[in-house]
């Protein structure tokens, strides 16, 4: 008897990665559990992780009910954030993965608070000149 070899697990497709990336990007904007989009939703948790993971694919109907849930248009989920590159190099998908983290998520917070908008200017000038200084060492 001839042994089956399992196939390569498949990859989910950049568009559902990118759904499912700003999928949780919102949610944890919002400060929303996956328990608690679930609930709204009529799912399970390991559904919504499933989803934000592009393992398992949004239906139009579910997406439409994602978008209501989390108080977005579905055309969010398709949208380029503003400020992402153009290149097809991997930085977009560094950039969505800090701004969806812990870290991202709580700088965007503290820098959305800050009213001067010379203040967040010379924030911004700040970081540059820090990531600068990194890359040359």
């Amino acid at each position: 008897m001839l042994a089956r070899t399992n196939p390569a697990p498949k990859k989910p497709n950049p568009i559902d990665l990118q759904v499912g990336t700003r999928i949780r990007l919102r949610r944890n904007i919002l400060g929303m559990s996956q328990e608690t989009l679930a609930a709204h939703l009529g799912i399970t948790f390991q559904q919504v992780q499933k989803y934000e993971k592009g393992t398992n694919r949004v239906g139009a109907s579910r997406l439409q009910a994602i978008s209501e849930a989390l108080k977005v248009t579905p055309s969010y989920f398709f949208d380029k954030p503003e400020g992402a590159p153009e290149a097809n190099g991997s930085e977009p998908d560094e950039v969505m993965s800090f701004v969806a983290s812990a870290e991202g998520i709580a700088l965007n917070r503290a820098f959305a608070r800050i009213q001067d908008a010379n203040t967040r200017q010379k924030l911004v000038a700040l970081i540059k000149a820090v990531a600068s200084s990194a890359d040359a060492a």
